[in-house]
């Protein structure tokens, strides 16, 4: 199957483009509404993440799935700002619809793609004037947590002062000194009961699981890990063992009995309290774990294992072998805990300089948490980024306004067609304000007028204020409203890269499936996967 031409390629990618991107633009921004999606696993996420959102719709459309594509990757560099990218990415292309529609062929259309590339280039080398303060200190706490504001805001208005002030106090304590900061040091353990208001941060692991046998608590704790089950040897190959009486078996199972005491003892020697296995317990491996004082945990999740091993500073062993001193680790304290009506596993460190921290998060329903989690994801991430670039920019529209103005401005020196390409990718930052202004419930123009007015006079970071009842505009430094350098710059490219690779197309050809009707997509795959 042929399509060609505007008509029928290039208006009906942009299309499905548009409906893309209006489908995630009413959730931009603090006030922007949730979405209920409902995978094909029938598991149900109430979010207002585009990221989240994209990931578990089945995208078909191929060009709506260049976008998806280029959210995924704002995801993976920045990991925040992936509807920014979406909702500029679809009025970019819905503008250059209006150019094609005034009358421009298919073969010109080069221009609009040549205008969107100049301005692009443009924007990013007027967006480090644009820069309005850097962060100063990433180990101040405070300084931390209200530079994360503004990215938690967008998935948790009215719990963003506290879940800032978490993420911030969880990162500056796994802050290493070389600056290298890892995402995956910060765990979240989510336990449903009490409020959002009672979540918290601990240095270390959090497990809900209970312990195995008898000791509950231990001080100074020194850890011993073992990958396999904690259970006696079982022999490599299959032996017969013929047992003429009674006598014969007390001895065969006393034997085994020796064995295991002496497995255990000798684990207790080496000075360790502490036992966590990755496998299953066996009851007499229990029974002389409580005999010699030993704490048990069983965790089953080897990436678990592998964390805690990272925590405490252990080696994990294949067998049940006593650890040396090298091999054990080390942890001020690991108890049983009660949250909620959940049994957990602390292993705590007092001093700050954990390589983990773990935030405790608390809510009425698991949607309430999940979304929490993201919203405590984005602020990992933001975080990461300022640790490799400290720089900020206005938000709430302001540095959008500001490069809509100075590009504009540009686009009247160009000749030639480009210069109406140029000036519309212009026009496509006023998106974001008014996006930010409609889901708010303020007239968008109002504040589009407004900004524009206040930005003639030099006032680079004014923005839109989302906290007022009418269309009003305020100082976005002053209000503390920042987005990293890095996510918008990011941004503003992706997004241009993806619109123009789908004004590129000129020519959809769909191969037809050979011989009789194709089995419905993905299906096969999936129960293939199952049964690996």
């Amino acid at each position: 199957q042929h399509y060609s031409g505007l008509e029928e390629a290039v208006y009906r990618n942009i299309q499905a483009c548009k409906e893309l991107a209006q489908t995630t633009r009413t959730a931009y921004g603090p006030n922007g509404m949730n979405k209920m999606v409902i995978n094909h696993l029938e598991k149900l996420f109430v979010t207002n993440d585009a990221a989240t959102i994209l990931r578990e719709l089945e995208v078909q459309h191929p060009a709506a799935k260049m976008l998806v594509m280029a959210s995924h990757m704002q995801e993976q560099e920045v990991g925040d700002g992936t509807n920014f990218v979406l909702v500029f990415a679809g009025v970019l292309l819905e503008l250059a619809e209006d150019l094609l529609r005034m009358g421009l062929s298919v073969s010109e259309a080069s221009y609009v793609i040549e205008g969107y590339e100049k301005a692009c280039k443009k924007a990013l080398e007027i967006l480090p004037d644009l820069v309005c303060c850097s962060a100063k200190n990433l180990r101040d706490v405070e300084e931390v947590a209200s530079l994360l504001h503004t990215s938690v805001m967008s998935k948790q208005y009215g719990n963003e002062r506290f879940l800032a002030k978490l993420i911030a106090q969880a990162c500056v304590s796994i802050l290493p000194d070389s600056g290298h900061f890892n995402v995956d040091n910060i765990r979240v353990c989510k336990i449903v009961g009490a409020g959002v208001s009672a979540s918290s941060v601990l240095h270390g692991m959090v497990f809900k699981k209970e312990t195995e046998g008898d000791v509950t608590s231990v001080k100074d704790a020194k850890i011993a890990v073992y990958s396999c089950p904690f259970d006696g040897m079982i022999t490599e190959t299959k032996g017969t063992v013929l047992i003429k009486n009674a006598e014969e078996l007390m001895n065969f199972s006393k034997g085994e009995e020796n064995l295991m005491d002496l497995q255990v003892k000798a684990i207790a020697d080496s000075g360790a309290n502490v036992v966590v296995t990755g496998g299953k317990v066996a009851d007499m491996a229990l029974h002389y774990a409580n005999k010699y004082n030993l704490m048990l945990v069983r965790l089953n999740s080897k990436w678990d294992l592998r964390r805690l091993c990272k925590t405490v500073g252990a080696t994990a062993l294949p067998r049940l072998t006593p650890p040396t001193p090298e091999e054990m680790g080390h942890c001020d304290s690991v108890y049983l805990s009660e949250v909620g009506d959940t049994q957990v596993v602390v292993f705590k460190h007092e001093k700050e300089d954990g390589a983990i921290s773990t935030i405790l998060i608390r809510g009425s329903t698991d949607n309430l948490m999940d979304d929490i989690e993201r919203a405590v994801d984005d602020g990992v991430n933001t975080f990461k980024v300022l640790t490799r670039d400290k720089r900020l920019v206005p938000g709430g529209g302001a540095t959008e306004i500001e490069l809509a103005k100075q590009i504009t401005s540009y686009g009247e020196t160009c000749p030639g067609l480009d210069q109406y390409a140029i000036k519309k990718f212009a026009e496509a930052f006023e998106a974001i304000p008014r996006a930010l202004a409609e889901n708010s419930g303020v007239k968008a123009n109002e504040v589009i007028s407004k900004l524009y007015a206040v930005h003639q006079e030099g006032n680079k970071n004014v923005g839109f204020d989302i906290e007022a009842e009418a269309a009003a505009v305020k100082d976005m430094l002053e209000a503390g409203v920042l987005d990293t350098y890095l996510g918008k710059s990011w941004g503003i490219k992706l997004a241009t890269n993806a619109a123009v690779t789908v004004l590129r197309v000129d020519q959809i050809i769909m191969a037809k499936p050979a011989g009789g009707p194709k089995p419905p997509s993905g299906k096969k795959d999936w129960d293939e996967d199952q049964n690996d």
